[in-house]
């Protein structure tokens, strides 16, 4: 999968533990060198947080990009709203 700024990416759990965030930036880690992804929580367990993690460990956690529609998050499937 390939995050990008601006795009809105889900963990794909069910209940509590389901979470919407919107990747702000990326950046590079001053002391290890790493790609970091910066977020904002938009939805689920993520709601109102921001953060950052390596692009690693954002993959990792993301399951699909989504997109709002309406009142609800759908995931995208080549670059296709799923209804």
């Amino acid at each position: 999968m390939r995050i990008q700024p601006g795009h809105f990416y889900s963990n794909g759990a069910y209940g509590r533990a389901w979470g919407v965030r919107l990747v702000v930036a990326f950046s590079l880690d001053d002391e290890t060198g790493e790609e970091t992804v910066r977020f904002k929580g938009m939805a689920g367990t993520c709601r109102r947080k921001t953060g950052e993690c390596t692009l690693d460990e954002f993959l990792s956690w993301a399951r699909h990009e989504v997109a709002l529609n309406e009142n609800s998050w759908q995931r995208i499937v080549r670059g296709e709203v799923q209804a």
